[in-house]
């Protein structure tokens, strides 16, 4: 308990310096939520009695904040109406306003005190729970939490910061099937044309990565990895081409990231059709993908869409970025380790041919927004949480911090960085921290540089061989007129006479001008910048 609240104030001490605008309360954890929901075919409306198992973490708290929507006129009277709050078989005083559940607790609270309560509420969700039809015209009922939308529906705080387990015990029409979190612990027919299924998530994760699926579908236990069932969800109507679509490359993505990384934390995985997304959703255990996606022919785009999917159990998931600001932790870390897994599976070239795919979306981007940064500051519009550089810059950092440090010291830190916050919350520093105890450097300057500043690194270089001396003179200045100056190391390729591999050579560039002599006994035939595509930038390099 001591190390957990340890941690805890550390990740609280550093939102401080940086986080979003979210009204955090570290003196409180939610443990757990239960969720009881009844859905109809007769109406959109939904009602739920939910169960909130706190611990407080600290003296003095007076009211738990939990997000919850108010139907309202605004909203076309959308929104959920709560009708009591009960603890301890009595019932307390709650307020209920705008976006915001206000629970008044009987008595001030006490460090490591735990309580539950029960909500009863119901409504028609504004958002957040997506209820209609799907593409073949067939009522259907699916989650769209992200960002943070799971408030539209659920009572629960809406933010990264905070994770807990769930449960979802949802009673619908019977011809319904229903998915979720975590593994399937019951399924009932409670009342004539009525069915209660439950699932169960025990690990703890952040609330936009509750999900629920309500459809007639058509399901598939794929196969197992470690002994954790593979599992395809698709319409009923779409089950040749589901099941053919879905049925790669999932356990071989699981493999590559357990290894690579760390274990897989969830019970299983399933990949789930649905009409709540355009393109693929995370959700622990349970990831949401368009009903666009299934067509049968297995791909490349899709196929894609699902190894990064996979690849967000780990990062975003499992290690959770501590507040918004933070969230290249999840995006950056999941689009580069999807072209770790397109390596690993089919080859360096189409390795080079994403990242040279994220460059050009990041030019574009940065022609268009030339002051933006990766690392938000105090972000409050959740409609800017993500962008392109948030993506395919982040996924370049990466790549870069790769360079800079090797590959072997890289993965070291990945591994301990991953065993470190596994199912809790991580931030920008910590994952700086874990990188520099892995590779011995000192990594701030990389780190503001490419992070927590705007900018674009343009070199323009020239290189001549002076026969006497036997050198190579090369020049390299820094020509970006967006007033940012990088200090990186860039290596060039020497290529000799009768040799078909270059000779690298690391030279660290830090200021605007910089000239470097390299030793040669011979005129090199041609000298390359970057020959292995380590850094992100636009150059001109010419013999002299």
């Amino acid at each position: 308990m001591k190390s957990i609240l340890l941690i805890f104030a550390f990740i609280f001490i550093s939102s401080l310096c940086f986080g979003d605008t979210y009204p955090k309360n570290p003196n409180i954890d939610v443990l757990h939520y239960t969720f009881r929901i009844e859905l109809s075919d007769d109406t959109d409306e939904i009602k739920c009695e939910e169960t909130v198992d706190v611990r407080y973490l600290a003296d003095g708290v007076e009211w738990l904040r939990l997000d919850l929507v108010k139907a309202s006129a605004a909203l076309q009277n959308k929104g959920m109406r709560v009708s009591g709050v009960v603890s301890n078989g009595r019932a307390v005083v709650f307020t209920h306003e705008n976006e915001e559940l206000k629970i008044k607790l009987p008595f001030a609270s006490r460090a490591n005190e735990r309580q539950q309560y029960t909500i009863t509420y119901a409504g028609t969700p504004a958002s957040g729970l997506k209820i209609g039809n799907n593409k073949y015209g067939d009522r259907t009922f699916f989650s769209d939490n992200w960002p943070d939308k799971g408030r539209n529906w659920l009572a629960v705080v809406d933010h990264p910061h905070d994770k807990a387990a769930c449960e979802f015990v949802v009673t619908a029409p019977a011809h319904y099937q229903v998915v979720s979190n975590g593994l399937r612990v019951e399924v009932s027919d409670v009342a004539p044309g009525r069915r209660l299924t439950h699932w169960k998530q025990s690990v703890p994760i952040a609330s936009w990565l509750y999900v629920l699926g309500v459809a007639r579908f058509a399901m598939q236990y794929v196969d197992e990895f470690d002994h954790k069932s593979i599992e395809t969800w698709v319409y009923y109507q779409d089950r040749e081409a589901g099941f053919k679509d879905f049925a790669e490359p999932t356990k071989k993505a699981l493999a590559f990231y357990s290894d690579y990384i760390g274990p897989f934390a969830y019970k299983k995985l399933a990949n789930i059709q649905s009409n709540s997304v355009s393109g693929g959703m995370e959700a622990a255990s349970a990831i949401l993908y368009s009903e666009k996606s299934v067509v049968g022919d297995k791909n490349e785009r899709w196929r894609n869409v699902v190894i990064h999917e996979i690849a967000h159990q780990w990062f975003g998931n499992a290690v959770t970025e501590y507040d918004w600001d933070d969230v290249w932790l999840s995006e950056g870390f999941a689009t580069y380790f999807t072209l770790l897994f397109i390596e690993h599976e089919y080859g360096h070239d189409a390795f080079m041919e994403g990242l040279a795919s994220s460059k050009k979306r990041v030019d574009d981007f940065y022609a268009e927004n030339p002051a933006y940064r990766i690392v938000h500051d105090n972000l409050s519009d959740m409609s800017k949480v993500t962008s392109s550089q948030t993506y395919q810059k982040g996924s370049w950092v990466l790549h870069m911090l790769r360079g800079v440090m090797g590959t072997d010291a890289f993965w070291k830190g990945i591994q301990t960085y991953y065993h470190k916050y596994q199912n809790l919350n991580a931030t920008t520093v910590d994952f700086r921290r874990e990188m520099e105890e892995a590779s011995g450097l000192d990594l701030k300057q990389f780190f503001d540089q490419w992070l927590y500043q705007p900018g674009h690194l343009v070199y323009r270089g020239s290189w001549s061989y002076d026969k006497k001396t036997k050198e190579v003179n090369i020049t390299l200045d820094q020509v970006q007129t967006d007033g940012s100056l990088f200090k990186m190391p860039v290596q060039v390729g020497v290529f000799l006479p009768g040799q078909s591999r270059p000779v690298i050579n690391t030279l660290q560039v830090n200021v605007k001008t910089n000239v470097f002599t390299l030793q040669f006994e011979v005129m090199p035939e041609k000298i390359v910048l970057d020959p292995h595509s380590w850094v992100l930038m636009e150059s001109s390099f010419v013999k002299k």
